[in-house]
């Protein structure tokens, strides 16, 4: 993108074509998707403009920009926005991106990257405060639902060998609604969610903050439908370049929460050691 950049910045452009150059810069994972009408549609200019753009840059028209363009998003962004949520349709992006069979490092490099910005979206006092919460609460309830579970239940285990009155909201059974008609202001919400975003998170979130009680969520972005009820708002990406979102960063957000309240806990030595003891009569070693 450095090389579109420069080009632009040294090209002589119209005030139309700057605007479009701008959409083009701030927008790359879409545009290099988008056909000329559709990029003239979204500004409201003509597709002609759109395709003087491109030559004005030194392309021969759209397309061989759009080409270009393309490129750069294949080999410096490695993923497709977790903002596409349906599977069906990151499917049909991926396979407008170059094919070669180079998945695994692609994987690495947008894990990795999605790990970067774990840092850069979240300060460690965030951790901290999130964990004294968690701790002081009364009744600590844990919400998640379809491929998010995977974290919930990691979350649930080794939270309840540190800490009491922990509990999942997410059985066959019933409903986070039965499983929270005790909530109140002295208890807290830790919850889970991440595109598609679910209607029952959103109620379970709704029920938290009615009740008053602190609620942390963790999720793709601070625009996140569960945003708005956060007393501690942890953000975390999941971009991948699969039809599925990446969860190794949610994973180690999980982690690194679980080890600062494990820090902060009182009495988990105590507990670890009776429940060894049980686990060792059913042959757990």
């Amino acid at each position: 993108m450095k090389e579109l950049r420069e080009t632009i910045h040294n090209a002589n452009l119209t005030k139309t074509q700057k605007m479009i150059a701008k959409y083009v810069l701030d927008n790359s994972a879409d545009a290099c998707f988008m056909t000329s009408t559709e990029i003239a549609l979204k500004l409201g200019v003509s597709e002609s403009s759109v395709i003087r753009f491109s030559r004005s840059l030194g392309y021969s028209g759209f397309m061989d920009f759009q080409k270009a363009l393309r490129k750069d998003y294949q080999g410096k962004v490695l993923s497709i926005s977790s903002s596409i949520t349906v599977p069906a349709q990151r499917i049909a992006k991926r396979a407008k991106l170059e094919n070669n069979s180079d998945y695994i490092n692609r994987h690495f490099k947008n894990a990795a990257k999605n790990l970067e910005n774990v840092f850069t979206q979240n300060s460690i006092q965030t951790f901290e405060e999130a964990a004294d919460i968690i701790i002081a609460s009364k009744r600590k309830y844990i919400a998640a639902s379809r491929g998010n579970t995977c974290l919930s239940d990691y979350f649930l285990l080794y939270l309840k060998q540190m800490v009491p009155h922990v509990a999942l909201t997410n059985t066959a059974c019933l409903s986070p609604i039965d499983h929270m008609c005790n909530i109140s202001k002295e208890d807290c919400l830790i919850i889970f969610s991440f595109p598609r975003y679910s209607s029952i998170d959103k109620i379970t979130a709704q029920m938290a903050h009615d009740a008053g009680a602190s609620i942390i969520v963790i999720t793709d972005k601070p625009s996140a439908l569960l945003a708005q009820y956060a007393t501690i708002l942890l953000t975390v990406p999941v971009d991948s370049n699969a039809f599925f979102n990446s969860m190794i960063a949610p994973q180690f957000v999980s982690e690194a929460l679980l080890e600062t309240i494990s820090h902060k806990a009182k009495g988990i030595e105590k507990r670890l050691k009776k429940i060894d003891k049980y686990l060792g009569e059913l042959g757990n070693y």
